[in-house]
């Protein structure tokens, strides 16, 4: 009898869907193509209902950022995704690829077509995450951070507004259950011990604050982990053959023509973040993480209990599962080309 109720458990258990994972992007959308990857993959996660994505905010402050998000979020069939700003940060040119926000076709028609023509029409990014998580069920958002920690140190140090009494440190604590960030290195880089990454070094003040700060557990993908599971460029140049202009093939060829197989820094910290339980990864014990005053990361072991910093630990077996996942889920094509 008891091993019957068991079989039964297991099989409604089984059919339950689960919940999708409710979703805020941070990217800095424009420095580099991986955060491109990152998006196709969300969208393909959106589709198969693994994922809700509440935002996308960005820590590029360019106007054309904005505006090629929302082309991608439209591209895939998803054109009313909210989109917040960044305010004075750290990198105010264009990039090398958001000016296919405005790509023409020769009937002069906008090649990939959007309702948001410049990031000024945006609203600005902390707001709009206030805003929403005060919308959530406590403990029930993942944010994902793959450019610099301007608008999450922002959001930490936030002061109550309309959106909610509570201050930005209280509505994290109360409403993200975790974030996911690409940044720093754990890990010999180029021999290096104290590698000082892109992500951090660009708001080194914020990314300090944050690192002391965060109330939540934080899981880091460093610079070593996209490095060992890169992009295979020969899927960029044959697999996305389904459309005629497909915004990821055409941002890696403008950001840096193959043949070179770009690493995955941003995918990996989706990935762990949508799936940590598959063994894509492991982690490190728990510790805490310093950001030095050159931007160098510093990861200490801990059996303090409120230490929550852990980083990803990848096995050469576990990256080629990673980089077949990171393939398989950008080159999925969005709903309305499939056939």
């Amino acid at each position: 009898m008891i091993k019957h109720i068991l079989i039964f458990f297991l099989l409604v258990t089984s059919l339950i869907k689960a919940e999708p994972i409710k979703l805020i992007f941070d990217t800095d959308m424009g420095n580099d193509v991986d955060d491109v990857m990152a998006l196709c993959m969300i969208h393909s996660l959106v589709n198969r209902g693994a994922v809700e994505l509440l935002a996308v905010t960005i820590t590029k402050d360019h106007p054309q950022a904005a505006s090629f998000v929302d082309a991608v979020n439209t591209f895939y069939g998803h054109p009313d995704v909210p989109i917040g700003v960044v305010t004075d940060g750290a990198t105010p040119w264009a990039g090398r690829f958001n000016l296919l926000a405005e790509a023409k076709n020769e009937d002069g028609s906008l090649r990939y077509p959007h309702k948001l023509q410049s990031g000024k029409e945006a609203p600005e990014a902390v707001g709009l995450i206030r805003k929403l998580l005060a919308e959530q069920p406590d403990n029930s958002v993942t944010l994902v951070q793959v450019g610099f920690f301007t608008n999450f140190r922002r959001l930490l140090e936030s002061p109550l507004d309309k959106h909610s009494p509570l201050t930005g440190r209280e509505l994290i604590a109360k409403k993200v259950k975790l974030l996911s960030i690409m940044a720093g290195a754990f890990q010999k880089v180029d021999w290096d011990n104290r590698y000082l990454e892109y992500n951090v070094v660009k708001d080194i003040p914020a990314a300090q604050s944050l690192a002391r700060n965060w109330p939540t557990p934080v899981v880091w993908s460093g610079f070593e982990i996209g490095l060992a599971a890169a992009f295979p460029h020969t899927v960029i140049e044959h697999d996305f053959e389904y459309v005629e202009h497909h915004p990821l093939k055409e941002a890696y060829y403008l950001y840096e023509p193959p043949p070179h197989d770009r690493p995955t820094f941003d995918p990996t910290a989706l990935l762990y973040a949508v799936y940590p339980d598959r063994g894509y990864f492991d982690l490190s014990p728990s510790g805490t993480v310093t950001v030095e005053d050159n931007g160098a990361t510093w990861f200490r072991p801990s059996q303090n209990i409120k230490s929550s910093h852990r980083y990803l630990v990848m096995s050469a077996e576990q990256a080629a599962r990673v980089r077949e996942a990171i393939v398989q889920l950008c080159v999925e094509p969005p709903a309305k080309a499939k056939k």
